[in-house]
């Protein structure tokens, strides 16, 4: 027999800290100042904050809405909404099941390279190949992934109050110290290049991310930049991912889902900035700008060792800082990773919490080894689409990121848009008698706006804008 109670965060607080929690990661770490400093600095930033505001907040009402109205995860909430549309959530299923083995290995590159500069051997990071050699090395990364991959499971499996939310209020207000420290600590480097004479500081670089620049702007270049927006708007909303519809599920009636929503985007949107604060001005003022277009591990791996270097006795504490915060980052993210697919299962196959979260570390550690494999063993490079030379990671990352979310999404704004109609969202947002202050703004985006956006997304996933 189904049991009917069902865990659930003990408040707002609660919610909007792990939801946040879920989309400071990896992605929007070394993603979001990459897109910004490639895509006309403040242009970039201006179109992204309108598109959270309109877009994300569509998409990201209509997932949170669709999980606490059917207090079901992705793989059974949309068949709760129709039954015609069950399928999405299979999708919605298969995407963090995709994305988490792989997010694990790069969670334990991070440590890795955490414990490199907690034993002060920073100067070590910065040698010619050592990321290369660490990634190719058959055994260590299968170590760390391993430790990266313990601790995600030890906070699902104590579950929603006393795991997930128990260790958001703890993680999230100290990862946000920290980002906010580097931000402000950034702005005020400077360096002078012992090759040129030229003097760079952290406000130039500050200017370069704030500072719109319409230089060659066609509208074919603005298209890139609204598609590039709305492309990190998925990392930084945790959209298309069934991690807001699962944690949505988790959310008590009585609490005000629209407010939660607007702190939600105020602390995700603060959080972004903020990203592209900590590291554009010190990318460019010890490495130079020609760095910034540095997308990808790279950036965080490769770029940011040497620019720590860079500072000399005090590089030391600003790089064993800076990988304590994106772990914390990676460690938030990856536990709402893993909770959309514990949370399915146990829905779906009315398994207990301990039973999911056993069974899928069996499965991480299988498909994580073999991602780490990819790097030697199983080493490939295969182009495809809009990836060039790619490898294992690359190709699960592609097809998760690139193909399924972008289905997902246009399926949902189908399903809520046209089917179910958006009155079934509105009444669950309005369920206590609240106000839904852009309700009309939502209708709009989900039937109209949105379907058509995420189709563009799509297409630009095959590589048809160039």
């Amino acid at each position: 027999m189904e049991e009917k109670k069902r865990n659930s965060f003990t408040g707002s607080i609660g919610f909007v800290l792990a939801a946040a929690g879920s989309a400071v990661g990896l992605g929007n770490i070394w993603r979001f100042p990459n897109l910004a400093a490639k895509n006309g600095g403040g242009l970039f930033l201006l179109v992204y904050i309108v598109l959270a505001l309109t877009f994300g907040f569509a998409l990201l009402t209509t997932e949170v809405a669709i999980g606490r109205k059917t207090q079901e995860s992705p793989l059974t909430a949309y068949k709760k909404i129709n039954k015609g549309f069950g399928f999405i959530g299979i999708f919605a299923y298969l995407v963090p099941f995709i994305i988490y083995p792989y997010y694990c290995v790069i969670g334990g590159w991070v440590i890795k390279y955490m414990s490199t500069y907690l034993a002060f051997q920073g100067q070590v990071a910065v040698a010619d190949g050592f990321f290369t050699g660490f990634i190719t090395d058959q055994w260590q990364p299968i170590l760390y992934t391993i430790i990266f991959t313990l601790l995600c499971f030890v906070i699902v499996y104590k579950g929603v109050e006393h795991g997930i939310e128990k260790y958001s209020k703890v993680l999230m207000p100290i990862l946000a110290i920290l980002v906010l420290f580097i931000a402000v600590y950034s702005i005020f480097l400077k360096f002078t290049d012992p090759s040129t004479g030229a003097t760079r500081t952290g406000v130039q670089g500050l200017g370069i991310y704030f500072i719109p620049n319409f230089e060659g702007i066609t509208f074919g270049k603005f298209l890139k930049i609204c598609l590039d927006a709305m492309g990190q708007l998925f990392y930084s909303l945790s959209i298309a991912m069934g991690i807001m519809v699962a944690y949505g599920s988790y959310m008590k009636k009585e609490v005000n889902l629209s407010k939660s929503i607007n702190q939600i985007e105020i602390f995700d949107t603060a959080i972004a900035i903020l990203a592209g604060m900590m590291i554009i001005p010190s990318v460019y003022v010890f490495a130079g700008p020609e760095e910034l277009s540095n997308a990808g591990p790279g950036l965080i791996f490769v770029t940011l060792p040497r620019v720590f270097d860079s500072m000399g006795s005090f590089g030391q504490f600003f790089g064993l800082m800076f990988f304590v915060m994106v772990l914390f980052a990676a460690l938030t993210s990856a536990v709402s990773i893993l909770e959309a697919i514990v949370s399915s299962m146990m829905d779906k196959l009315k398994w207990s919490r301990k039973k999911a979260t056993l069974i899928m570390a069996l499965i991480t550690f299988v498909v994580s080894v073999i991602v780490c494999l990819g790097y030697n063993v199983f080493y490939f490079e295969k182009s495809f689409a809009v990836v060039n030379k790619g490898q294992i990671l690359d190709f699960l990352d592609y097809v998760s990121n690139n193909l399924l979310m972008p289905i997902v999404a246009i399926c949902t704004c189908i399903l809520i848009g046209w089917v179910a109609k958006p009155k079934t969202v509105i009444d669950e947002v309005t369920l206590n008698g609240e106000k839904f202050g852009r309700k009309w703004l939502y209708i709009i985006m989900i039937k109209y706006v949105a379907p058509v956006l995420l189709t563009l997304i799509l297409l630009g996933s095959f590589g048809i804008f160039g």
